[in-house]
């Protein structure tokens, strides 16, 4: 996954769960002691048995890099297909915070104002008021 250039100062936390799958038993200690060896990495106890819970800075992990490097060790992560999907969202949203990182900073209301403005120019001028003459004189 693609670091931005910028990095900001301020940290982005995440605080995620990693699901080990039943088979090979014995995993789940060894792969935390393995994580645990990552700098910029805090390990912790996962919620339910399987799992192991960590907490980074998107600036320098994401939970993608952090599976696929359990997995090429050799650990089998749990592949239920809720599991798959919630993977798969966080992947993304971890993706799409770091491409916004990257992104330069456009002011909305600028570019709006902009678009506005040469539509306008572009627009014939005139009087386009679709009220009848005689309810504009009313009073």
């Amino acid at each position: 996954m693609k670091r931005p250039a910028v990095i900001p100062k301020t940290p982005i936390r995440k605080e995620r769960n990693i699901l080990f799958a039943k088979f090979p038993p014995g995993q789940v200690p060894e792969a935390s002691d393995y994580l645990g060896k990552i700098e910029r990495l805090e390990v912790q106890r996962g919620e339910q048995p399987r799992a192991i819970g960590v907490a980074y800075d998107l600036r320098h992990h994401c939970l993608e890099e952090l599976e696929g490097t359990l997995q090429d060790k050799g650990y089998h992560l749990d592949n239920t297909l809720m599991s798959k999907m919630m993977r798969a969202l966080i992947y993304y949203v971890e993706e799409t915070q770091l491409h916004n990182l990257d992104a330069p900073h456009r002011p909305l209301k600028r570019s709006q104002s902009e678009a506005y403005t040469h539509a306008w120019e572009r627009h014939p001028h005139g009087d386009h008021d679709e009220t009848p003459p005689e309810w504009r004189e009313y009073k």
